[in-house]
């Protein structure tokens, strides 16, 4: 049984998602087959999640069925999981110019769909169903290349832009309003137990490929270079970048995963080709 949530966040996603999609069919009648089952047709937004989780993830093993039951009882139980999701979309919506309507990141983005099938996973292992949490982690792995561990915690708001080769270790904490680009690593340094991984911190930007590693802090607002390799903590309102990465700038804006600018935000007091330290030198 679905338990529809009704919170006017829920409801007016839901009924703008519905237009759009009505919209669509008015212009593309091919897409009629698709848009019917994961909304026309469908009662609620939970039940068009679950569908498309469940097209995703089936598994010879794991039926789809049985994986669109196991998103149901997840959404049913914690209801906060569809809000997140709706965070997450708008996220994207807001900050990438090839998203003009929220029809695009529900249906066709890769890092939406990563993440609400990893708060799905997520929502086993608190539940202390851990290892079924773990297949759905390795059965994400493989559907989309991206290895994010159920036991991390990642807030609302946050943006996987392409996602592809994304890796998040078991005790790494994303916070709210993150972007994080491609082949970006939170890590270990391989040589740690317990408490090992990144803590990103709200509204900070990832570069491409970035890797960052070691229970190390990235504090509010940082920016993380792309290809920039991240080993000490990063002061909030920073620029980093480079390998090891080192402070070039501080971003123009307080929470630059809102303007996903890719540069690096060079500032006059700031040497990239030297130690990284605020200096007299002028640039």
């Amino acid at each position: 049984m679905i338990n529809k949530i009704d919170t006017p966040i829920v409801e007016a996603f839901w009924q703008e998602l519905r237009d759009k999609a009505a919209e669509i069919v008015e212009k593309e009648p091919m897409m009629r087959a698709l848009l019917d089952e994961v909304i026309l047709n469908c009662m609620s937004i939970e039940q068009g999640i679950a569908k498309i989780v469940a097209s995703k993830l089936q598994h010879e093993l794991l039926s789809k069925s049985t994986v669109f039951q196991i998103c149901i009882q997840a959404f049913n139980d914690s209801p906060k999981i569809i809000e997140d999701a709706i965070y997450d979309m708008r996220a994207v919506c807001a900050r990438d110019p090839a998203s003009s309507s929220i029809i695009i990141p529900y249906l066709f983005l890769k890092g939406p769909q990563v993440l609400i099938a990893w708060r799905v996973a997520h929502w086993l292992w608190t539940s202390g169903r851990t290892e079924l949490a773990r297949f759905f982690q390795s059965i994400i792995s493989e559907v989309y290349s991206v290895d994010i561990h159920p036991a991390a915690k990642i807030g609302h708001g946050v943006m996987l832009d392409h996602a592809t080769g994304l890796v998040v270790g078991e005790t790494a904490v994303i916070a709210d309003r993150v972007s994080i680009l491609q082949d970006v690593t939170l890590g270990g340094t391989g040589k740690e137990s317990g408490d090992r991984h990144p803590k990103i911190g709200r509204g900070v930007m990832i570069g491409a490929g970035a890797k960052i590693l070691g229970n190390i802090k990235v504090g509010e607002g940082a920016k993380i270079g792309a290809g920039s390799v991240v080993l000490k903590d990063v002061e909030p309102h920073t620029t980093v970048a480079g390998v090891p990465a080192r402070q070039v700038g501080k971003p123009s804006i307080a929470m630059p995963s809102s303007a996903m600018d890719q540069g690096i935000d060079i500032q006059t007091g700031y040497c990239p080709e030297s130690c990284g330290i605020i200096c007299s030198k002028r640039i």
